[in-house]
């Protein structure tokens, strides 16, 4: 009986879409998530939360593989240090991060979680991998589409983003998850950098709004200066998603109405 992978995160915004991908592998599923469900085929649903460390070595027991992708604004290093606590006594051979470009540079908050979640996992002693994605389209959009109600847009010097399609990171995590431990592998960014500007104009054109007239502003302190060099940005070796940010959106309003 081959051992069950474990999904932390799997009813997510991109565990939703690695979980199919992961079943149609024939691997058999259990699921991490503080609302269990009912049992699907291969699939089981086991109650937990990695950040305040409840239910994990049941959901481990038996596991050989993690595919860690719950997260939050904040507590991702303390998930990742109770994740590696209990899976050090399971008898997990490799351990899966997602992470974000740009982690071990940015001086936020979140970025810095991040990194010290990679350092745990990379620490663990335990082989693993990590992946370092840009952000979706999917959370970029809401601060389009927020900035775009605004009679006068604000332009951040130097603010820009590289959004990435979810179903592209779950399929390269699915086939991360399935091969042997990398360590750091290459990060993966979507096809384009985009500016503030570039993304509320394209934007308004898609969903049919008046284009706004821009006021630039700047970033203060460490944070703007870390934006304006480009440090949340993909060097020359990452992989490069397909979907353009204007194709998400077409398709987003196809399907609204088709509803």
């Amino acid at each position: 009986m081959t051992a069950p992978l474990l999904v932390t995160g799997g009813t997510g915004n991109i565990g939703s879409r690695v979980v199919p991908l992961l079943r149609e592998s024939g691997r058999d599923l259990r699921i991490l998530t503080r609302h269990p469900r009912p049992a699907e085929p291969g699939i089981q649903h086991v109650a937990g939360d990695t950040v305040a460390g409840h239910g994990l070595a049941a959901a481990l027991d038996g596991v050989d593989v993690v595919l860690h992708l719950a997260g939050g604004a904040k507590g991702d290093d303390a998930a990742a240090r109770n994740l590696v606590a209990a899976a050090r006594h399971t008898g997990v051979r490799h351990l899966v991060l997602i992470s974000v470009i740009g982690a071990d540079r940015m001086p936020i908050g979140y970025f810095r979680a991040k990194a010290e979640a990679e350092r745990v996992i990379a620490g663990s002693g335990i082989p693993w991998t990590v992946l370092r994605a840009a952000q979706l389209h999917d959370f970029v959009l809401p601060v389009a589409r927020s900035l775009a109600r605004m009679p006068l847009l604000p332009v951040p010097g130097g603010l820009r983003f590289e959004p990435v399609h979810r179903d592209e990171v779950a399929a390269r995590l699915a086939e991360l998850a399935l091969g042997a431990p990398s360590g750091l592998v290459s990060d993966l960014a979507g096809p384009e950098v985009l500016d503030v500007a570039q993304l509320v104009s394209t934007f308004l054109e898609v969903s049919g709004g008046r284009p706004r007239r821009r006021m630039p502003v700047r970033l203060p302190g460490a944070i703007g200066r870390a934006y304006r060099a480009g440090e949340n940005l993909a060097g020359a070796a990452a992989r490069r998603g397909t979907r353009t940010w204007r194709e998400y959106l077409e398709q987003r309003e196809a399907l609204a109405v088709s509803r």
